[in-house]
């Protein structure tokens, strides 16, 4: 479990094929501590294994399901991503409830200017619309954001200035992909609703 508050940044190097799948390498630097092999870690939202440590940074395989649902599949290697380590039992819950299980790919429609933070407009796929609602949570990149309005195929949200020095959402451009997680009640209230009819 993850909470959405992004640890770090860091930037693909490099990816070679693994079947139909991926291994991506990816160089950061934790404040926390080093990493383990085989803890979980959340890459642009994504949950995923580290599978090997070098001196900078940790190799992760990416499934070929993974890297079809998500932004990873056409992240290109000089790329940044945002990194979130799993929760550990005695942290804080900043943020909201996450599971890197990446729901869809959203993308950028519009962005402005609101003073020293940026007001932005996501369209999402139509499938997930149900899930999201005004002043719920929702995870952009594996960034826990609230929403500020809901419609049935996009959202707004306001990046505040914390968020914009600690991720890459400032730098997104319109038309831009991104990874999308609903919020994990909204999703289970939605099923319990669909078996009760």
């Amino acid at each position: 479990m993850f909470t959405g508050l992004v640890t770090t940044t860091g930037t693909l190097t490099a990816r070679h094929p693994r079947g139909p799948g991926a291994r991506l390498a990816l160089q950061a630097r934790f404040d926390d501590g080093p990493l383990a092999l085989g803890e979980s870690i959340a890459v642009n939202g994504a949950c995923l294994t580290v599978d090997a440590i070098s001196g900078d940074g940790f190799e992760v395989d990416a499934s070929a399901e993974t890297l079809a649902r998500t932004t990873l599949g056409a992240l290109k290697a000089g790329g940044t991503v945002h990194l979130e380590r799993a929760l550990r039992a005695a942290d804080r819950m900043g943020g909201h409830i996450v599971t890197g299980h990446v729901d869809g790919v959203g993308s950028l429609l519009e962005r402005q200017a609101v003073g020293d933070s940026i007001a932005l407009v996501f369209r999402l796929p139509g499938e997930l619309a149900p899930f999201v609602a005004e002043k719920g949570s929702i995870t952009v990149e594996g960034v826990s954001l609230t929403v500020n309005a809901a419609g049935p195929d996009r959202f707004d949200v306001t990046i505040i200035p914390h968020t914009l020095a600690k991720t890459h959402l400032g730098q997104l451009r319109q038309g831009d992909a991104v990874n999308l997680e609903v919020d994990l009640v909204a999703r289970y209230v939605g099923r319990l609703l669909a078996f009760r009819g």
